[in-house]
């Protein structure tokens, strides 16, 4: 009895197993803010100032647009160099990058070279990028996948390792997929937007309200791509809180059913015993002689 007692004791005083955290993704890891203000210092640097500077610089030597623009789509070549070294992976944002550069480059040598075809030029581009968001959807990875990756994580190989690993979550893959269809559509209608305005407004009122549209549509989309991300989230808190219940109610419905199965025969004729025959069981033996020497007097 003592050894049972003890045993009982133990079991109870032993530590609970943690509970399963409450998200149907793993946690992330802990970033490095070095490892990312210096791969976003090389980004930006590589895929935006020196672009721009380039262009700027061989323009005002007298250098045609085209040639401008191709010269300038070296640097990104050189960001995904850097990355294959540091990294040794290829930065996928380079790429579009580089893509994007090489598509506004062939797009300013097309046609007319007026101000209005300069407009619709510009329209083209983000419509084809637009295009290419959505052209991704029938890849294994859609673009936004990549973009957040270069956002949310800081480029060491344990947290893309773990940005990688969320495409296997339902609710994640959903909402990259998602994610890159809005994009797409957004920058489609933007670009058709402009170019319909473009030939119905006069040249100088497009030329200020064209990039007030871009940058009104890039600001609307990253409110959203935020908000929609933090609603995401807290459904696949909901799914995986409920998961848990669930298996919470399995397990206890199944220890119910494996100590009922146990009971012994005393035991289980107690609970289908009558309220008299329980309170007689109960009965002390002087009670018991006391009961049947009444049932016992004649009538």
């Amino acid at each position: 009895m003592l050894t049972q007692d003890t045993t009982t004791q133990s079991a109870s005083s032993a530590p609970e197993p943690p509970a399963p955290p409450i998200s149907d993704r793993p946690a992330a890891p802990a970033r490095s803010k070095s490892a990312a203000i210096l791969g976003w210092v090389v980004t930006l640097t590589l895929n935006v100032a020196a672009p721009i500077l380039t262009y700027n610089v061989l323009r005002d030597h007298g250098w045609s647009e085209f040639a401008a623009l191709l010269l300038s789509s070296a640097w990104p070549v050189v960001d995904g160099a850097v990355h294959i070294v540091w990294r040794r992976r290829l930065d996928e944002l380079a790429i579009v990058t580089l893509v994007f550069i090489v598509i506004t480059a062939v797009v300013s040598t097309v046609g007319a070279h007026s101000a209005r075809a300069l407009l619709i030029k510009d329209s083209a581009v983000t419509g084809l990028f637009g295009l290419l968001c959505l052209a991704t959807l029938l890849t294994p990875r859609p673009l936004m996948f990549y973009l957040g990756r270069k956002f949310a994580t800081d480029g060491t190989e344990a947290s893309t390792a773990w940005w990688n690993g969320l495409w296997n979550v339902d609710g994640f893959r959903k909402a990259m997929l998602t994610m890159t269809t809005v994009w797409g559509v957004a920058y489609c209608m933007e670009s058709a937007v402009r170019i319909v305005l473009s030939y119905t407004l006069r040249t100088d009122t497009m030329v200020v309200l064209s990039p007030v549209l871009i940058y009104a549509v890039l600001a609307s989309l990253g409110v959203w791509t935020g908000v929609y991300g933090k609603r995401s989230r807290r459904k696949g808190q909901a799914r995986a809180a409920a998961a848990a219940a669930a298996a919470a109610a399995a397990a206890a419905e199944a220890e119910t059913e494996t100590a009922a199965d146990e009971a012994t025969p005393a035991e289980a004729k107690a609970a289908d015993a009558t309220p008299a025959e329980a309170k007689a069981a109960d009965a002390t033996p002087a009670e018991a002689k006391a009961a049947e020497a009444k049932a016992a007097e004649p009538a």
